[in-house]
């Protein structure tokens, strides 16, 4: 049995707009991740079957090793069809916004998203949403947004059109955002969840090698140089930060996505509990964040790189160089020993 987590007036709402609307433009966070790609294509099926007319569009391309996911050839990149975009929601009549809890995370798309005229829902597993949607499904609590898809498909009592495409992207949404549930993943219901998709067909021994054994040659090598050369322990602090700059990302032909899960890697040494790492890029830094059991990953990221998240797995950015963004970091860790 599953619980109602989605508040009844919640699901009124989005069924009225649903009611009304047959555009619908689907958007999610700059450098979709499997949840973002998860929960779009899952919500893109699912208003399929309803036989509505959704559009998946993302600020920016997303990982190849997720290229294979139904639906996918679908999905418009914004940077690379900005007018076509840009009509697609002027004309929308729904917008929902997935995987992220305030405007920004859009970057180059924020200004269009929030001056369309459609009304938006968000939904969201992140902290501190904005309140710029007019239906917000938010609850922090919950391991993904692809496992919220999931729920509020069906609370509006559609689980019959959930169909094995919609499954198999549910089921990606809620792997890569757990670490492959090795994080945030303790709660039961999480896997009445995945014993529901499984009995819809779904295959997750072979969507774990669609997603984990998909990297190419450079991506190996650069992970082997990464790890070799650039991670830094802190034994006193538990700690440990690997960083990459455009240089060395360049000698790896880095393609995007290829990083994905460097920053856990760390986590696998005997008494670290902290993970980080920085990559620069042409205008900021990005910087991934991992913990382990109580500390606050999320904490520092808001501290030092303007950032937030989940309790163990979180993000941030820094508009500095590399150098400054690392002495920073190394500055703080102090600060943090009383939450080993």
């Amino acid at each position: 049995m599953i619980s109602k987590i989605i508040a009844e007036d919640l699901i009124h709402k989005v069924q009225k707009e649903l009611n009304k609307a047959e555009k619908i433009v689907i958007v999610v966070h700059v450098g979709p991740d499997g949840d973002a790609m998860g929960s779009s294509l899952a919500l893109w099926h699912y208003l399929m079957t309803i036989e509505k007319e959704p559009v998946v569009i993302v600020p920016t391309a997303f990982p190849n090793f997720l290229k294979w996911m139904p639906g996918s050839e679908n999905v418009m990149v914004y940077e690379e069809k900005k007018e076509a975009c840009e009509q697609i929601i002027s004309n929308a009549e729904l917008i929902f916004t997935l995987d992220f809890n305030v405007p920004n995370r859009l970057a180059k798309m924020e200004t269009v998203i929030m001056n369309a005229t459609a009304p938006k829902i968000l939904v969201d597993h992140h902290l501190h949403p904005g309140d710029y949607a007019k239906v917000t499904i938010s609850y922090p609590e919950i391991s993904s947004t692809s496992e919220l898809i999931f729920r509020l498909i069906c609370r509006l009592g559609d689980f019959s059109k959930i169909n094995l495409a919609c499954a198999e992207c549910i089921y990606t949404g809620m792997m890569t955002d757990t670490g492959a549930f090795t994080y945030n993943s303790n709660k039961p219901e999480i896997y009445t969840i995945i014993n529901e998709l499984i009995k819809l067909g779904v295959d997750k021994d072979d969507i774990y090698r669609r997603v984990f054994n998909n990297y190419s040659a450079d991506r190996m090598r650069l992970m082997g140089y990464a790890l070799y050369k650039k991670m830094k322990v802190y034994p006193e602090y538990k700690a440990a930060l690997i960083t990459l700059s455009l240089s060395e990302l360049k000698e790896f032909n880095f393609q995007n996505g290829d990083a994905e899960g460097l920053v856990n890697m760390p986590l696998s040494i005997d008494g670290v509990l902290f993970s980080v790492f920085m990559r620069e890029d042409s205008d900021k830094i990005k910087i991934s964040l991992r913990s382990q059991g109580t500390f606050p990953a999320n904490k520092v990221s808001a501290d030092l790189f303007n950032g937030g998240g989940h309790l163990n797995a979180a993000g941030g950015e820094s508009y500095t160089t590399l150098e400054q963004a690392i002495e920073k970091f190394e500055s703080a860790l102090p600060d943090y020993k009383d939450f080993l």
